[in-house]
């Protein structure tokens, strides 16, 4: 599959500042396919394959877990993703309301780093594949999978939304493909079906990590969202993020618990390709080829939040289609280290980099959350956003700092990992609710610590506007 190659005027001028109404394009449906797309790939069905291979659960509850952890993940992100049409700006430019200026400073850095290993772990993936298929040595391959990711990015919006429409149809088709001729052509090994091996420990670390997926998108959904049209609606922005997300997600992840339970002990990659022997080279130039698109967004995004440090910075910049090419590179070859680096401890790395992304996520979705659906309903004022002293938001809300950081304390009595273990979940036999404890804690705590602060505000904005 070939990406058309863009007109110049094709090429996205824009970058953090706001969508005029003028310029917006889109439906709802566009935003199910960018979505399923972009997540039929390797990294999707590796994450999969975790609930049988690194816990060891059998099939139907590694299969059950997945589906859930999913199914109640993509509520959080989807509920970001209905923010775009009404704001109009990136994701994590919004974050200025709730932090401040330079509040928010930290929280878009740890995001960009998010950003950056994801883009390391899918290179890694895609380098892999490609390598099996064409030859290359492997770091040549990594290199490769990443300098199409960077045009992509150079290119931007339309581009990525068109490729990822195109790859909902290919990659999907590989996907059935695959499946069929594992559990049809092939056939699996007599263990596969096995029922014994159930843990709660690995139940909930399973349904953590596929929870954990949809999260971690949330900083990414309204950077594809900003350019629908104001009337697509929230709930619209919702369903078509939500359903694309749940079954892109869900289906790969499927394949990976499928393949880890036929051949636990064989890496991942190694026994998808043994388990589609007759169409592995198609499935895998598929998958790697889906894996350039997924990057490409995760540059994408990536590029948009350094941006958005940088326009702290100096306030007067305006940067442009030059300014996200020149960023886009720098990241690349930030990103290219760690994929070329930990390219032979991949899977460790991964499950470590998921449990610390957990940790420090969580907080800041539900403090976002809150402050855009319960505090002040969507009505922000898209100027102050843009200004160096935050405007009516200030350059530090202390309030959503300080619940930032209790989100991350509170959990860290929860967290079980191959690096840390807190003393609550050893006592319950490793099992790891720390996200759903940062959920229910810091969600009340920024309510009820920030609603007298706004209205306070609002009072004394309407008196000034009387005056």
């Amino acid at each position: 599959m070939t990406a058309p190659v863009p007109s110049p005027d094709s090429v996205e001028r824009r970058t953090i500042e706001h969508i005029p109404v003028d310029e917006r394009h889109g439906r709802a449906r566009d935003l199910f396919t960018v979505w399923f797309g972009s997540n039929i790939m390797l990294l999707t069905i590796i994450t999969g394959a975790l609930a049988t291979t690194v816990f060891g659960l059998p099939l139907w509850a590694g299969a059950l877990s997945v589906v859930l952890g999913n199914v109640i993940g993509a509520v959080v992100m989807a509920l970001h993703a209905a923010q775009g049409p009404q704001m109009g700006v990136p994701q994590m430019l919004q974050t200025r309301a709730q932090f401040g200026s330079y509040g928010s400073l930290l929280v878009v850095v740890l995001v960009v780093f998010m950003y950056l290993g994801f883009f390391a772990s899918n290179a890694v993936l895609g380098g892999q594949a490609l390598a099996k298929v064409s030859g290359l040595p492997p770091n040549w391959s990594i290199v490769v999978i990443g300098l199409i990711s960077v045009v992509a990015t150079m290119v931007g919006y339309r581009l990525i939304h068109r490729v990822t429409a195109v790859l909902s149809v290919v990659a999907g088709g590989a996907l059935l493909v695959a499946f069929v001729w594992i559990v049809g052509v092939n056939g699996v090994p007599d263990g596969t079906w096995h029922t014994d091996g159930f843990t709660w420990a690995g139940f909930m670390a399973t349904l953590s990590v596929a929870a954990l997926w949809q999260i971690a998108y949330a900083p990414y959904v309204s950077d594809y969202t900003r350019y629908m049209p104001r009337d697509t609606g929230q709930r619209a922005a919702f369903w078509g993020t939500y359903s694309g997300c749940v079954l892109g997600s869900v289906l790969p992840m499927l394949l990976g618990v499928l393949v880890g339970a036929a051949l636990p002990d064989d890496d991942t990659m190694d026994g998808l390709s043994a388990l589609t022997h007759g169409v592995s080279t198609g499935v895998f130039v598929i998958f790697a080829i889906g894996i350039t698109a997924t990057n490409a967004m995760n540059l994408y995004c990536g590029t948009l939040s350094t941006i958005t440090v940088g326009q702290n910075v100096f306030p007067k910049w305006h940067p442009g289609a030059g300014s996200r090419a020149v960023v886009s590179v720098v990241l690349f070859v930030i990103a290219l280290i760690p994929a070329l680096v930990s390219a032979d401890d991949f899977l460790a790395n991964y499950a470590s980099f998921l449990a610390l992304l957990l940790c420090v996520l969580i907080p800041w979705t539900a403090v976002n959350l809150v402050d855009y659906y319960l505090l002040r309903h969507g009505d922000y004022d898209i100027d102050a956003l843009f200004e160096r002293d935050g405007g009516r938001y200030g350059r530090f809300n202390w309030v959503a700092i300080g619940c930032y950081f209790a989100g991350i304390l509170v959990q860290i009595p929860f967290l079980s990992t191959a690096l840390f273990t807190g003393f609550v979940a050893s006592a319950i036999g490793g099992v790891d609710v720390s996200w759903i404890v940062g959920l229910a804690v810091i969600c009340p705590l920024y309510y009820v610590l920030m609603k007298p602060r706004i209205a306070t505000a609002t009072v004394a904005r309407q008196q000034e506007s009387v005056a």
